[in-house]
């Protein structure tokens, strides 16, 4: 299971988040998504740990905690969905000549 951790201060690093996880378990995995364009953080995480009775735990007990000045958000991630590439050409199948 990974762990979803929104509303965070742009602040926080990997380091920051593995250390108030490691109150729950052994990190297996940060991650902190960044902005494409400008290459900042997005203001949200995903964490791994190694026991999911950890993970769930942690959630308890750490959403809606204030921390780095915000009111974070922890839940459980949701799989991530494929969806179609939006807006640029769109290929029209070929016409043949009869």
């Amino acid at each position: 299971m990974t762990i979803y951790v929104g509303n965070l201060s742009y602040r926080a690093t990997e380091a920051d988040l593995r250390a108030v996880f490691a109150d729950y378990g052994e990190v297996t995995r940060v991650m902190l998504p960044t902005d494409r364009e400008s290459g900042k953080m997005r203001g949200f995480a995903f964490v791994d740990l190694t026991e999911e009775a950890n993970e769930d735990n942690a959630i308890s007990e750490l959403d809606g905690a204030e921390w780095m000045g915000r009111q974070i958000r922890v839940n459980k991630a949701k799989p991530k969905e494929d969806n179609p590439p939006r807006g640029g050409f769109v290929r029209k199948p070929d016409l043949q000549e009869q």
